[in-house]
């Protein structure tokens, strides 16, 4: 019998707020959830934004003085801070983004200045003439005549629309980063949110299992490339920046399982990244499947964490006309200036449209095999059966869509039938579309649903667009939405599409129902569809926790479900305590720099098994072998 994979925990953040306890998902339907659920919503964000935090006495703000009820004060001030929005790094305001315009200039008469002796290239000019002035000063002499140089400037940003995180977070500030790039920190606070949610004892947890029977697998689409990554290092030398010994390393797409491993979880297992552009956390998805069903590991971490919103990456997508500029929002509405509320509504996928909005998201789940997760009494979130992943074949362009998304939706659609019967597929399923906000995908994605809607007899298919709230995070992006459907199946609720003022002309919509609000729905099964770029094809198949017990019940009896759920109180006691706790602005995230670190002589080595310090079990040597064994041959001379 397979192993059945399923969530036991999630966490993370992106610009609606903290995963865990489904306050992001809270905040995409704020308006639908009843008055006790939005006052916990905004007291929880404004505790996660700093602007308010609460104590014995009642509420104070930042500087400690007494306020009301975040709730009642800050609902307007939390609203317009979260999701998308104007972009509120200081580069994006005025004078505007740093930059240098190359000139060449014409000299009518020598050049003269003075400058500290290191200062000076270690190449000069030919033509320039350095005159001593004492030991530490030069004074250069430039001829006249004609000379190239790098004026300092300010460019007008063109992209202003953008999904950070709430104002006022800072993961760096919740531990001990030292010049860690931002979507390091993010997986930081991701993962540790998750396992806080769980309500598991991860020490506890591992002492039960072999070491080799954890793995994580987590990444981004294209690494850390702000200053402290990679991106500070490929302009260091033009800028006249020195590159630092981190940037290197902590720059690679693969570096948020690396920090999980070394600094979290403190796990010798499996780990890698798959990275498949904007499906990135669906192929690490799939990479956590496939090892728990197949019984090579039984505990693993899967996630993505992604901080592309920097002047250079922006301005690289923009380049190629796939985000939602200001001049073409302004185009769209035909509109003389953009204000907040504009910014806010920039993405609108399946409407009218012009483009895409950046984000920044880390998203994080525990996965488990059901059977593990029944002896730990692990709150099970939902199941996660089989990702399916399919290229374009031949295309126009790398960047053009293809046809790979029809095969992974319909390769869902038919296991959620098998699984599930075909009433399920047709009346309790819902599609979580990738949605981005182009012209391009709004055809393409509508067609996928719409077809693969005829071919299994649907005929009213709620979609699911939750990049109008929270924006396109790149690799996030199906964490985002997995998420969401969590969100949906824990709360029956569907967010709707806010800035779907009407469904776009081009749009496949026959077979599809499409919201702008939210919507009352009863889901036994998600799909989380992921169109990336270049031919990086998706489809995760979520099932609900309803409909996971049910198939728990099938395969392991009434009694062990029984046994389960008194075992799952007291996991669920910690996970509530976790949450009041978040709730008041109280994060720990776990970060373990230099603990416990082993190097080899400390092993306990065997022919069959390596015993490590810290661990309860060995790690065993011992491996399937499906090609036969060799006779042993004579000796040889």
């Amino acid at each position: 019998m397979s192993h059945l994979p399923v969530i036991v925990g999630m966490g993370g953040i992106n610009s609606a707020g903290r995963t865990s306890g489904h306050q992001a998902f809270r905040r995409t339907v704020l308006d639908a959830l009843p008055a006790d659920q939005q006052r916990q919503t905004l007291e929880g964000l404004a505790t996660l934004m700093r602007l308010a935090l609460p104590s014995p006495q009642g509420w104070h703000d930042s500087a400690g003085q007494p306020m009301a009820a975040p709730a009642d004060v800050l609902r307007e001030q939390i609203l317009n801070h979260t999701l998308i929005r104007r972009n509120e790094d200081p580069r994006f305001s005025s004078p505007g983004l740093p930059a240098n315009r190359q000139v060449s200039m014409q000299l009518d008469e020598p050049l003269r200045f003075r400058l500290r002796r290191r200062q000076l290239p270690d190449h000069l000019p030919p033509h320039w003439q350095i005159e001593p002035i004492d030991a530490r000063m030069v004074e250069v002499v430039v001829p006249a005549g004609e000379m190239e140089a790098l004026l300092p400037d300010a460019q007008t940003p063109k992209v202003r629309a953008a999904a950070r995180l709430p104002s006022g977070f800072d993961p760096t500030l919740l531990y001990r980063s030292v010049h860690h790039p931002r979507g390091l920190a993010m997986a930081i606070f991701g993962a540790s949110d998750c396992l806080g949610a769980s309500g598991l004892s991860w020490e506890q947890l591992r002492q039960q299992l072999n070491p080799d029977h954890i793995a994580v697998y987590a990444g981004n689409s294209i690494g850390q490339l702000d200053d402290q990554g990679w991106g500070g290092l490929l302009k260091s030398l033009v800028s006249g920046q020195r590159a630092t010994s981190k940037q290197m390393p902590l720059g690679y797409g693969q570096m948020p399982a690396d920090f999980l491993n070394a600094y979290v979880l403190g796990s010798v297992g499996g780990t890698g990244a798959a990275l498949g552009a904007c499906a990135s956390f669906l192929y690490n998805l799939r990479l956590g499947i496939d090892d728990i069903r197949a019984g090579r590991r039984r505990v693993v971490m899967v996630g993505t964490a992604d901080a592309p919103i920097t002047p250079e990456i922006i301005e690289g997508f923009r380049a190629m006309g796939a985000l939602a500029d200001d001049a073409s929002l302004k185009a769209l509405d035909a509109l003389e200036l953009l204000t907040d509320a504009d910014y806010q509504r920039a993405c609108r996928p399946f409407a009218r449209n012009c483009g895409f909005t950046m984000a920044e998201s880390s998203q994080f789940v525990l996965l488990m095999d059901d059977a593990l997760a029944l002896e730990v009494g692990a709150d099970i979130l939902g199941a996660v059966p089989e990702v399916f992943v399919n290229a374009d074949g031949f295309k126009r362009s790398i960047s053009a869509p293809g046809i790979g998304n029809y095969i992974t939706l319909g390769k869902a659609a038919s296991l959620v039938r098998d699984m599930l019967g075909d009433n399920a597929l047709r009346t309790r399923s819902v599609l979580h579309a990738h949605g981005t906000s182009t012209p391009k995908n709004r055809i393409t994605e509508s067609h996928v649903f719409d077809e693969i809607a005829r071919a299994n007899g649907i005929s009213d298919w709620p979609v699911v667009a939750i990049k109008a709230f929270i924006g396109h995070s790149q690799g996030s992006a199906a964490g985002d939405q997995l998420v969401s459907a969590l969100g949906s199946f824990a709360h029956q609720l569907l967010p709707g599409i806010p800035t779907l003022d009407a469904v776009a002309d081009d749009v496949y919509a026959d077979r599809l129902r499409f919201s702008s609000t939210a919507q009352p729905f009863n889901a036994d099964a998600a799909f989380i569809n992921a169109k990336g770029f270049g031919g990086n094809n998706a489809t995760g198949v979520v099932l609900s926790p309803a409909v996971t017990e049910r198939l728990l019940t099938q395969r392991h009896g009434k009694a062990a479900i029984q046994a389960w759920k008194t075992r799952r109180e007291a996991v669920r006691d910690n996970a509530v305590a976790y949450f009041a706790q978040a709730d008041q602005g109280h994060y720990a995230p776990r970060y373990q720099f230099g603990e416990a670190v082993l190097e080899g002589p400390e092993l306990d080595i065997q022919a069959d098994r390596i015993h490590i310090p810290g661990y309860a079990q060995a790690v065993s040597l011992q491996s399937d072998n499906p090609f036969g064994r060799l006779d042993d041959e004579e000796p040889r001379s």
